[in-house]
């Protein structure tokens, strides 16, 4: 499996992303999510991208289309949850429990499954059939690449979840969800800390 997208949690808006740009980045294209009462701004690059996701319709994302997500518990404002996803694509075995969860916004032919084991104190796992791809990465003006490396960080480690310890993600114990996310093999030797915008470090 390859890593799709990430999202983090964020406010309504997502004014977050500007940290984001400030830092040198180029925003991609935003959707939102008719049924589900999601919407997101989101960051690409050459083999994945970074989505900033919020609540943007209290009712679609509580109905029951959208409740075994549990994306309402975690995009929740002050939710102790983990306020992250990460999107897995490729592989036709995924290799961790499942459900199928199909909103009505998916073009015809791709499918979303979702790790029926992993506790919210994780991230939310799932798997994206059917994806015809990425879009091209544009030039960031921080001179970012690809994605290859990500660590977690939560409270406890002890349990992880089958998913979790199927995912290929690093997981380390820490006092607040953080997410740790390598660019380019970290070959500048560059770190940056985005908080308190968003619980995120870029190692470059």
């Amino acid at each position: 499996m390859q890593i799709d997208h990430i999202f983090i949690r964020a406010t309504v808006g997502a004014p977050e992303a500007e940290a984001l740009r400030a830092f040198g980045l180029t925003e991609g294209s935003g959707n939102v999510h008719p049924g589900q009462g999601t919407a997101n701004r989101r960051f690409f690059f050459a083999n994945a991208f970074l989505e900033l996701l919020w609540i943007a319709d209290e009712t679609e994302v509580s109905s029951p289309l959208t409740a075994p997500t549990r994306l309402h518990q975690r995009l929740a404002a002050g939710s102790d949850a983990s306020p992250f996803g990460i999107c897995f694509r490729g592989a036709d075995v995924v290799p961790f429990p499942v459900f199928d969860y199909q909103p009505g916004y998916l073009p015809s032919g791709m499918r979303i499954t979702i790790a029926s084991d992993a506790p919210l104190s994780e991230p939310m796992w799932f798997h994206l059939a059917g994806s015809k791809g990425l879009p091209p990465a544009p030039d960031h003006a921080a001179a970012l690449k690809r994605i290859t490396a990500i660590r977690c960080i939560q409270a406890s480690v002890a349990a992880l979840s089958s998913t979790a310890r199927a995912s290929g993600i690093s997981f380390t114990e820490g006092k607040d969800h953080l997410l740790e996310i390598s660019f380019d093999d970290e070959a500048r030797g560059i770190v940056h800390d985005f908080r308190p915008a968003l619980p995120l470090i870029f190692k470059l």
